[in-house]
């Protein structure tokens, strides 16, 4: 089973394809039964969309209406652990810190049911927690910036905190399009993480243990890591 991490994107459709593999995984894990996919989502509290938006995407991928069960809360609420009792659990999008506080009590309990089989999916901010070190968002390091005030998530210093340990690397998304590949070689410059991955827009990467990771999609995967003569990029693409 996978840990699928998509860096973002708003076509439902192509992203949706970057999810086939997840939405398979999930089925074969349920072994002949419908597969529940629970999606995760942290919504602001005028946010009418990202529910029909986020299903589309699954449905694009594959997945029936009715093997998707929902789980939508508002900024500052927590997940209760019954959400991941689930053939694969797909994190969407949204700002960076409130998901991660939305999954704090449930950390361990999605650790555990992905270390035993259960395939994840991260879209953009649930990429970006799924790290063990969480780059989830900021804009200046040492008082410099690194990266668009836009692209901040809300903050203002470049913060990494314990994400859900699934990858012992950090995460950023909206690479390309953001710009944010300058905040993780800044992080990394910085040690604020020791290595990580910036994943462009209608990207995704693929981690599995049974196979090597995979890049899928139109973009690219930005590898960066410290070096001996500063911080080492290397250009991953499908």
């Amino acid at each position: 089973m996978g840990i699928h991490l998509l860096g973002g994107g708003r076509d439902v459709a192509v992203c949706g394809s970057l999810l086939e593999a997840f939405v398979s995984e999930a089925r074969g894990r349920a072994a002949g039964r419908a597969p529940v996919i629970a999606l995760l989502l942290v919504l602001e509290a005028d946010d009418d969309a990202s529910v029909d938006r986020f299903r589309g995407v699954l449905e694009a991928a594959g997945a029936a209406s009715a093997e998707i069960r929902v789980h939508a809360i508002v900024e500052g609420e927590s997940f209760a652990d019954a959400v991941i009792e689930a053939d694969g659990v797909f994190i969407g999008g949204g700002l960076t810190p409130a998901y991660l506080d939305a999954v704090r009590g449930i950390r361990d309990l999605i650790r555990e049911r992905v270390a035993g089989g259960m395939p994840y999916a991260g879209f953009s901010a649930g990429a970006a927690i799924a790290a063990g070190p969480a780059l989830i968002g900021g804009y200046r390091v040492r008082g410099i910036e690194v990266v668009s005030a836009d692209a901040g998530e809300e903050l203002d210093a470049v913060e990494v905190r314990p994400g859900l340990g699934l990858l012992d690397f950090a995460v950023d998304v909206h690479a390309a399009q953001w710009g944010t590949l300058s905040r993780l070689v800044a992080a990394v410059d910085a040690g604020l993480v020791a290595d990580g991955v910036a994943i462009d827009e209608n990207t995704a990467l693929v981690i599995s243990a049974q196979a090597a990771p995979a890049v899928r999609g139109s973009g690219q995967v930005w590898r960066v890591e410290s070096a001996a003569s500063g911080v080492h990029v290397q250009v991953l693409r499908a």
